[in-house]
């Protein structure tokens, strides 16, 4: 029986108190380890709070920070108790490998999030037009980006699929030009006469700016006649009331100035064939 009591002594000594004080150690270090990350955290958000980023980015590139150098710390911390972290890190890698080839998708909508929020070419409540899409920005996430249309839809868009094409920002300058075509037939009227009577009729019209000038041009001739394109500006928020205005104004001025197209012409009839 002492023999027995000797040997299991001899055990604690031996094996057990070892493996005690390493997994004391373990703790502190993981602690102290906890401490110091979240010290640098700290630090990095103050840093890109400083540089205006967007929030979403922050705590995207606060969060990476702090999963990594956690890994990092627990990698090191299996080391410090004696477990072999070679095939452990080599798992790691496997995983990733097999992640990213089943998350393609998803990490190039991710990618592409990224660079949206970096660069920004748009921000929230801007009105773009880009694949395939118009509406106002709602929402600019890591995988999608979600508009609300003109007839009150909601779409979201892959990140990959609005990076990867042409982006327009129709918000981004504080007016906006919009021009209507106007076309004329031969003879049947004053062209100049015209031109004068629609920049001073547009002028007045709500929402059109006086600077730059309203403008009216001859842009195109056609068989039946010239096309003039009467040009103003205005504020992007207010693009659509004012093109109807607009439009509205070069209707009424036409029909008092006693401007009617001619009926179409009926098509000719095709000839006939002989033989």
């Amino acid at each position: 029986m002492d023999a027995i009591v000797v040997q299991l002594k001899s055990l604690a000594l031996t094996e057990a108190l070892p493996l005690l004080l390493k997994a004391v150690g373990a703790l502190v270090v993981w602690f102290l380890g906890r401490t110091v990350i979240g010290g640098f955290r700290k630090v990095l958000d103050m840093a890109l709070q400083r540089r205006q980023l967007d929030a979403t980015l922050i705590r995207y590139i606060g969060s990476l920070f702090t999963g990594s150098l956690t890994l990092l710390l627990m990698i090191g911390i299996l080391g410090l108790m004696g477990v072999e972290t070679t095939s452990f890190a080599a798992l790691l890698a496997a995983a990733g490998i097999a992640i990213g080839a089943a998350w393609a998708g998803l990490l190039a909508n991710f990618a592409a999030g990224v660079f949206l929020l970096v660069l920004r070419p748009f921000r929230v409540g801007e009105e773009i037009s880009a694949a395939g899409v118009v509406g106002v920005v709602q929402e600019i996430g890591l995988f999608a980006t979600t508009l609300d249309t003109g007839d009150n839809l909601r779409i979201s868009v892959g990140n990959n699929q609005l990076f990867g094409g042409n982006i327009i920002n129709y918000s981004h300058h504080p007016h906006r030009k919009l021009t209507v075509k106007v076309p004329l037939v031969h003879g049947a009227a004053d062209v100049r006469l015209l031109m004068r009577a629609f920049v001073e009729r547009v002028a007045v019209v709500p929402g059109v700016q006086e600077q730059p000038t309203p403008a009216v041009e001859v842009v195109e001739f056609t068989l039946q006649g010239p096309v003039l394109a009467v040009g103003v500006h205005c504020k992007h928020t207010q693009f659509g009331q004012v093109q109807a205005a607009v439009c509205e104004a070069v209707a009424e001025l036409l029909q008092a100035a006693g401007y009617a197209a001619p009926p179409a012409q009926p098509a000719p009839a095709p000839y006939a064939k002989v033989g």
